[in-house]
C-alpha cells in the first residue's frame, strides 16, 4: 500500500534554479526510509513539499490527510513556557488547526503515548528544562499524537549525544516494528541510517541518485 506518491516534482523559490528536479518517489506502508544527501541537497526541501509547506513548481504530491512531523532542532523554540504534557496534547490539533478544545478522547490518547515513551511520570516538568534526548522524545510522542500511521522526521538526532542519538534510533525504529508506523526520515548520519532503516533514498544536488536497499549502498554511490 502507498502512502506517499510523489510524481514528477520540481521545486525552487522564485525564479531561482530548481532545488529539486524532477522527483519520483513512493512509499510504502511499513516502510523505514532514510533520505540522505550532502548539505543543500534538497532533503528538507523535499521534506516540506510532502508536508505541503512548498508547494511545488512541477508534479503532483499525494499523501494521507494525517502525517506527524518532528522538525530539525534549531527550528524548534526550546524556551517556550510550556510542560510536556501541553506540548504532546498539541500533537492532536496539528492536522485540525480549527480546533479550540481537547476532547476526552486527545488526552486518553496523549496519556498513552506519554507512557509508552516513558514521560508520563515527569509531564509536569516544563519543555524548556529537558536535555536534548528528553526534548526529542517529546516531539516525537507530540508527532504520534498526529498521526497512527507516517512520521517525517527531519534530522532528529542532529546534535545530540551519541549515546542518546542511539536511544533515539532505537526508539524510532520500535514505532516502525512493533506500531507499524511507517517512517521518512531526514539524516547526514548514513552509517546509523544503513544500520537501522530498509530503505535509502539519496539527493544529489535535487535528484535522486540512489533509491534502494541499505546493503546495496555505499556513500557516494551504489556498489
Amino acid at each position: 500500500m502507498e502512502l506517499i506518491k510523489v510524481k514528477n516534482i520540481s521545486f525552487g523559490y522564485n525564479s531561482q534554479n530548481d532545488i529539486l528536479k524532477n522527483i519520483n518517489i513512493n512509499i510504502q506502508k511499513n516502510e523505514f526510509v532514510c533520505i540522505v544527501g550532502e548539505n543543500g541537497s534538497g532533503k528538507t526541501t523535499l521534506l516540506k513539499c510532502i508536508l505541503g509547506l512548498n508547494k511545488p513548481t512541477k508534479g503532483k504530491i499525494e499523501t494521507p490527510k494525517r502525517i506527524g512531523y518532528l522538525p530539525q532542532i534549531n527550528e524548534i523554540q526550546n524556551n517556550f513556557p510550556a510542560t510536556i504534557e501541553e506540548v504532546v496534547l498539541s500533537g492532536t490539533i496539528a492536522n485540525n488547526i480549527k480546533k479550540i478544545w481537547y476532547t476526552k478522547t486527545d488526552k486518553e490518547q496523549s496519556k498513552k503515548i506519554m507512557e509508552e515513551l516513558e514521560l508520563y511520570e515527569i509531564r509536569k516538568k516544563s519543555f524548556c528544562e529537558l536535555s536534548g534526548g528528553q526534548k526529542q522524545r517529546v516531539l516525537i510522542a507530540r508527532a504520534l499524537c498526529s498521526t497512527e500511521e507516517i512520521m517525517l522526521l527531519d534530522e532528529p538526532v542532529n546534535g545530540l549525544d551519541p549515546k542518546i542519538v542511539t536511544q533515539i534510533y532505537k526508539l524510532i525504529q520500535k514505532l516502525n516494528k512493533e506500531k507499524n508506523i511507517t517512517i521518512v526520515m531526514v539524516s547526514h548520519d548514513v552509517h546509523r541510517a544503513l544500520q537501522y532503516s530498509n530503505r535509502v533514498i539519496e539527493l544529489t544536488n535535487g535528484e535522486v541518485t540512489y533509491d534502494g536497499l541499505p546493503s546495496n549502498y555505499e556513500i557516494g554511490g551504489a556498489k
